[in-house]
């Protein structure tokens, strides 16, 4: 039976990208979408509890909507997530670990690169707790490309296309000696692009997700 994994995104650029990752992996997938919480964030009013309390609320109503496992697309979501303090029926996979995994065996230091503010804090401190979990030590910092995450939330995916390309061109050339990763699932497609242009390795959530996905959830190739 063709298992059903819930996607979680935070905006609707993130599907074509899963769609894409998984093509040759036998699964269902189900979109649930939730922009609202990436625009309320910054609300004075609004805390990082009432945020927790949301994701905690969604994970839940999706992972009761008969599906097999969810996978977590936005690191801002994942960031927010504690799977010791919550348990659900059904496995939770978050974007970030199997890059996490990747990175954890390297030798070399690592920069995150970013286009969303508000998910350094979390990613940062999800891969120093992976790290340590693991028995890593990966000297890692993080970069922000000011100005570009309004792109994307506003639709301008052929300009935030180019101006990630642009950054991420830039930080490999100012750091030969360092893995650059593209933080987020946004920046995937910029990413590869600048591998494919350069010498460079640039690093994205996307690359071992299939395999990673197969490996945890079992599901097989089609």
């Amino acid at each position: 039976m063709m298992k059903k994994i819930g996607c979680f995104h935070a905006h609707y650029s993130n599907i074509e990208h899963i769609e894409r990752a998984l093509k040759d992996v036998k699964v269902e997938l189900i979109h649930f979408v939730d922009p609202g919480l990436d625009r309320r964030k910054q609300d004075e009013r609004f805390t990082l509890e009432q945020a927790e309390r949301k994701v905690e609320e969604s994970l839940g109503w999706i992972a009761g909507s008969h599906v097999d496992a969810v996978l977590v697309t936005c690191t801002f979501f994942t960031a927010l997530w504690d799977e010791e303090r919550h348990r659900l029926p059904v496995p939770i996979v978050k974007i970030d670990d199997p890059l996490f995994r990747v990175l954890a065996k390297q030798n070399k230091p690592v920069l995150f690169v970013f286009t969303n503010p508000a998910t350094v804090d979390g990613t940062m401190k999800q891969f120093q707790a992976y790290a340590e979990r693991h028995g890593a030590s990966v000297q890692a910092a993080a970069a922000v490309l000011p100005g570009t995450f309004e792109l994307i939330m506003r639709g301008k995916k052929e300009e935030y296309f180019n101006e990630v390309t642009a950054g991420l061109m830039r930080m490999a050339e100012e750091n030969p000696d360092t893995a650059i990763v593209a933080a987020q699932l946004s920046m995937a497609p910029a990413a590869q692009y600048v591998e494919n242009m350069t010498a460079s390795a640039i690093g994205n959530s996307l690359v071992s997700l299939a395999g990673y996905m197969q490996e945890k959830l079992g599901l097989d190739t089609k």
